[in-house]
């Protein structure tokens, strides 16, 4: 009997997303499967005291942590997953980040695959996310085989003025690499209106390269791709080496469902709860160890004598320090300008310090919001489990040290010698899994890892995981950009060897389609609104 769908895709994040929008023109029959809705597009999407006071639209979501308390993850289960509010700057890893590194806490492991296997594929992952920026200015960088898709957004000029006071102490500070669909020159032709709502809010536009838009939306564009939201897999049954029943609920009823081939990406914190319930995918005893999810903080420094007016700010990086710094041989991390915080995500940012809202308020106008990323290790004692309450999340932070050495070392360095006087600092809990990874890892032993070079699963013919599942380590940039790119990769795979197709190259990832949000219809419920909405603080 012929199985329910050619292609089941469980998740509809970037790796999902991805894969859809890479297999839609083989005419397969494909299906989309997202446990949560669309995100509606309301006033409330650009209302701070909503997204952060609220906290609209997260998941509600409880799980048991390392000392069996309990932790309220900051994850959206909506088409799009967590990408609906990240805060679009994609880089590459870079060329060391695929190679062993010590750091001070211990070994970042090298991959089974190089930067220069990955390079083809980020340049596809660049143009489909409508990337920004100016190659050559960021000294840490990989080589690439052509510039980004699009100039880089200009910085506004407090901004400007401190990227010309960085320089002048030595430093190269560069143009962020941002995924917004924006045209610098004649911004008219595109939706992005570089607002002070980018940085973590959904774009009520559609201008953010997020998964729903940049690869969901052009996939259901395709008669033969289909979406269905509200259905949770709750298991995957394996008969004989292969995923022969996919079971679960769709709008809370009995959902049973086949297909040749099943790619799982729920994000590294679900995958693993997924196959760990099913049983399946895990002889090596690998599934939901080794998760990482990055050592990040933020610091707010302020120049009294100057009001920071900008509203678009994230567009300076600093990456000087990635491979290490001035008496510190071990990498540091990577710095970048957040969104500009309104006082009521400072109130958040910053409640563990009684900070009340007149302070808040003289924060948000006079800080300039700088961003720290430094890499955590692999460690097979973080891990996910799954017990019979839940997700049981295994995660100590480690490699800290460095992390907090970059903080002061830039601070005093490269903040106090351009007129920055005061300080705010926050390090981010362990309900911040912004950046998961790492729990079915890729490689060439089926005893060591979970799935092989083309993230099939080594105990399972017809399953694949594309999230962030697969990554041995991240280095310290967000892993969006790689999932893409991975995912691609293994798309472009999937054609060749299971469905005979050709491969894919940068015209499959077009730059023409303005206002991507139109590509594909959608049913969406409305939304009911409630009273004060029309406080909405956007552009």
């Amino acid at each position: 009997m012929p199985n329910d769908f050619d292609v089941i895709i469980i998740g509809s994040g970037a790796g999902g997303g991805t894969i859809a929008y890479t297999l839609a023109d083989t005419g397969k029959k494909i299906l989309i499967l997202e446990q949560g809705s669309f995100l509606p597009r309301e006033k409330r999407n650009w209302d701070p005291e909503f997204i952060f006071g609220k906290d609209g639209y997260k998941a509600d979501v409880t799980w048991e942590g390392p000392d069996g308390e309990d932790i309220r993850p900051i994850v959206y289960h909506r088409v799009g997953g967590n990408t609906k509010m990240y805060g679009a700057l994609l880089h590459r890893q870079r060329p060391e980040d695929f190679e062993d590194q010590q750091h001070r806490g211990g070994l970042s492991p090298g991959w089974p695959v190089s930067y220069d296997e990955f390079e083809p594929y980020y340049m596809m992952a660049e143009h489909v996310m409508k990337i920004h920026g100016n190659r050559g200015e960021d000294p840490s960088a990989g080589w690439s085989s052509g510039p980004f898709p699009f100039k880089a957004f200009p910085h506004e000029p407090r901004i400007q003025e401190v990227a010309d006071n960085l320089a002048k102490l030595g430093l190269h500070p560069h143009h962020s690499n941002l995924a917004l669909n924006r045209d610098i020159d004649e911004p008219y032709r595109r939706p992005c209106i570089a607002c002070n709502t980018c940085d973590p809010f959904p774009c009520m536009l559609h201008a953010k390269s997020d998964a729903e838009t940049a690869l969901v939306r052009p996939a259901l564009a395709h008669d033969n791709v289909t979406l269905w939201t509200g259905a949770r897999v709750d298991t995957l049954i394996e008969e004989g080496g292969k995923i022969t029943r996919i079971e679960g609920t769709l709008n809370g009823e009995p959902m049973s469902l086949s297909a040749d081939l099943v790619v799982v990406s729920c994000g590294a914190i679900n995958t693993a709860a997924l196959l760990l319930r099913s049983r399946v995918a895990n002889s090596s005893d690998q599934v939901g160890r080794n998760f990482t999810k990055h050592n990040q903080s933020g610091i707010s420094a302020m120049d009294y004598s100057k009001p920071n007016e900008t509203a678009f700010q994230k567009t300076l990086g600093v990456h000087d320090f990635y491979n290490g710094g001035p008496g510190m041989p071990y990498p540091l991390g990577t710095v970048q300008l957040t969104g500009k915080a309104h006082w009521t995500r400072i109130m958040g940012d910053y409640a563990d310090q009684n900070i009340d809202e007149k302070r808040a308020r003289e924060v948000q106008k006079y800080a300039v919001d700088f961003w720290f990323t430094s890499e955590d290790l692999p460690d097979k004692h973080n891990r996910i489990e799954w017990t019979d309450k839940g997700i049981k999340f295994n995660y100590r932070p480690n490699n800290r040290e460095s992390h907090f050495e970059f903080l002061d070392f830039f601070q005093d360095n490269y903040l106090r010698p351009q007129g920055f006087t005061d300080f705010m600092r926050s390090t981010k809990g362990l309900e911040f899994t912004w950046h998961q990874a790492g729990t079915a890892q890729f490689g060439t032993d089926p005893k060591t890892s979970v799935l092989d070079l083309n993230c099939k699963a080594w105990d399972v013919d017809n399953l694949y995981v594309v999230d962030a599942s697969f990554q041995p380590s991240q280095g310290a940039t967000n892993p969006t950009l790689t999932v893409v790119a991975n995912a691609i990769r293994v798309g472009e795979h999937l054609r060749k060897e299971w469905f005979s197709e050709s491969g894919v190259n940068l015209d499959d990832y077009p730059l023409s389609d303005g206002y991507m949000a139109d590509s594909a219809g959608a049913t969406i419920d409305d939304t009911t609104y409630t009273a004060g909405d029309d406080e909405s603080w956007g552009a």
